[in-house]
């Protein structure tokens, strides 16, 4: 019979999770301009969209390690 207790909740790493997070975020987003040189408008446009929806994320984490540092106090 399979175990269906759910795991224990650790978030001790959850900052350095959500930094790394960002970090790749910012390098997709530096690739992604990078290739709108070579790019079609259309996909400039959706590239543009794109980096758009990730600096909402990069926000997003940002309030999430403010979130978990509070916690942490």
């Amino acid at each position: 019979m399979a175990n269906n207790t759910p795991k224990p909740d650790d978030r001790s790493d959850n900052v350095e999770k959500l930094q790394s997070m960002i970090h790749h975020t910012i390098e997709n987003m530096e690739d992604a301009e990078a290739a709108m040189v070579n790019s079609s408008p259309e996909d400039q446009q959706r590239i543009k969209a794109k980096n758009e929806r990730r600096r909402e994320s990069i926000d997003a984490f940002r309030a999430e390690i403010k979130d978990e540092a509070h916690n942490e106090q």
